[in-house]
């Protein structure tokens, strides 16, 4: 149901020209619309919004309308305030009491002030904190609301936390002894870092693994480098070696499956890390030798990203068709999507994409019951290639929280389900890798909607859109959560249709 242009047919009526739908209730062949105004109304406003609510049920379905009057009050906007500083901005909720809320209303609706220091306002406004306290209570009261600023100096208070969660377990580095060594370089050899565990400045490091690819280029003066790609029991890097002369010929002789140690920094290049080695030689690990992975536990709480109820109040399970099988209505399903900087979604095709934006439903009990939805901070600049199909600019990611902090309450929000996406192989690179980096692990049933659409439908492709049109589902096709949503739906109907459970695609 498009919310917004029932809402607007709604407040035509002068009784309920500024309402709000609180929710949607169906029972059986009956659905109830919940519709809340400040404003005193007569049996001809509950009439008015009965006929039009009926326009929007499907086929064979009765509409009925409860009306409520409530008139906001001062402690009700700005405990509203505080509980949504709280669940979306947390960091900026712990400056915050009561005292720093002015809550002042009108006929219309009303307006609220943040009172903060000069510096909380930055953030508070790279963040965008004001719109999304606004739209958030233009949907859940009457009227329109607007918020600003007061600039006040606030004395130090002390910050009371919450308990902590329990011990978490600490990642790597994980480090390893280098046996057989042969000088090229001549380096000082005796042990490596894995490469999974090169992720931040180093000035001095060295990694040894198996040669997978060698390049030779030459840089604009004319002199010879080296492009190459190893790996080791945990990973893979490509990097670069610029060779000496008395080193240059042994670099050339070297061939695929060698061992070799690399030595060198890692630094940060254009918003990315980058490692140089500048000396090579020979050496492997000893015999038999696989890292071991080491994974931080399913965070106990949320800290940056809190899922929020959601649903779909015209799913087709409501309206009288062929029931879903029993294993899908006992299991868990967390159907996600990416938005990236791009392609790659793997290290050895060079340096990897990043992520943008991740969205998420959970289907329980056969319906859709929960979302995630986070930008992430990407600290190199989108593409015009990415805006144009995304719509997410720069400025959109200002203040997003950075992607280890998402991919932890991720992690949190698909514990004991399993995972759903279209074209699964390209998004749960992404997770998997980052959430590697990160720590976590995700290694659940995956399930591609791709896959079980081509066993089920005779279609001209598998195109996301392409099956949203088969099944009549609109929406905002490259932005993480709207694609997460229809991909459930889809989800569902595949299901459905095919009265059993279909195979996984395969496990993280």
């Amino acid at each position: 149901m498009k919310s917004e242009a029932y809402l607007n047919e709604i407040r035509l009526s002068a009784g309920l020209r500024r309402a709000v739908l609180k929710k949607i209730v169906i029972e059986g062949e009956r659905i109830t619309f919940y519709l809340v105004t400040d404003l005193t109304y007569r049996k001809e406003d509950t009439d008015y919004a009965r006929e039009v609510s009926l326009r929007y049920v499907p086929e064979g379905y009765t509409a009925e309308v409860n009306v409520v009057k409530s008139v906001p009050s001062e402690e009700g906007i700005r405990a509203t305030v505080l509980d949504l500083l709280k669940t979306r901005f947390p960091a900026a909720a712990a400056f915050f009491t009561p005292e720093d809320v002015e809550v002042t209303l009108s006929g219309t609706g009303g307006k609220f002030l943040l009172c903060v220091e000069e510096k909380e306002r930055e953030k508070f406004a790279a963040a965008d904190v004001l719109n999304t306290l606004c739209s958030e209570l233009d949907r859940r009261f009457c009227g329109n609301w607007i918020g600003d600023y007061r600039r006040v100096e606030k004395a130090p208070r002390e910050i009371v936390h919450e308990a902590p969660p329990p011990a978490e377990v600490v990642v790597g580095p994980r480090v390893f002894p280098v046996e057989n060594f042969g000088a090229i370089d001549g380096a000082e050899v005796t042990s490596a870092l894995c490469i999974a565990d090169l992720k931040g400045e180093e000035p001095m490091v060295t990694l040894c693994g198996e040669l997978v690819h060698l390049e030779e280029r030459t840089t604009k003066t004319g002199k010879p480098y080296f492009r190459m790609t190893v790996r080791d029991s945990s990973g893979s890097l490509s990097l670069s070696y610029f060779a000496k002369k008395a080193t240059v010929e042994k670099v050339r002789a070297l061939q695929a499956g060698t061992s070799v140690c690399l030595t060198g920094a890692n630094e940060l290049f254009n918003g990315s890390f980058r490692f140089t080695a500048n000396k090579i030689d020979l050496g492997t690990p000893p015999e038999g030798y696989v890292a071991k992975k080491i994974y931080l536990p399913v965070p106990a709480v949320y800290k940056t990203v809190r899922p929020e109820p959601v649903s779909d109040p015209v799913q087709a399970d409501l309206f009288g068709a062929k029931p879903l099988p029993e294993e899908f209505t006992k299991g868990s399903f967390v159907v996600f999507d990416l938005e990236t900087t791009g392609l790659n979604h793997t290290p050895v095709g060079g340096s990897m994409d990043r992520i943008i934006e991740i969205g998420a439903v959970k289907i329980e009990s056969g319906a859709i019951k929960e979302k995630f939805s986070s930008f992430v901070a990407c600290p190199v600049r989108l593409s015009g290639e990415i805006k144009q199909l995304t719509g997410i600019t720069d400025d959109m990611l200002l203040g997003a929280p950075e992607v280890e902090k998402v991919l932890a309450d991720f992690c949190k929000f698909c514990k004991d389900c399993s995972l759903v996406a279209h074209n699964a192989a390209f998004d749960s690179a992404f997770v998997r890798f980052y959430g590697e980096e990160a720590g976590y692990r995700f290694d659940h049933r995956l399930f591609d909607t791709v896959a079980i659409a081509q066993e089920t439908l005779r279609l001209s492709n598998y195109k996301l859109n392409t099956i949203a049109d088969y099944y009549g589902f609109t929406f905002n096709h490259h932005r993480a959560f709207d694609d997460a949503f229809v991909t459930a739906k889809i989800f569902i109907e595949l299901v459905r249709e095919r009265g059993a459970m279909p195979k996984p695609f395969s496990s993280f």
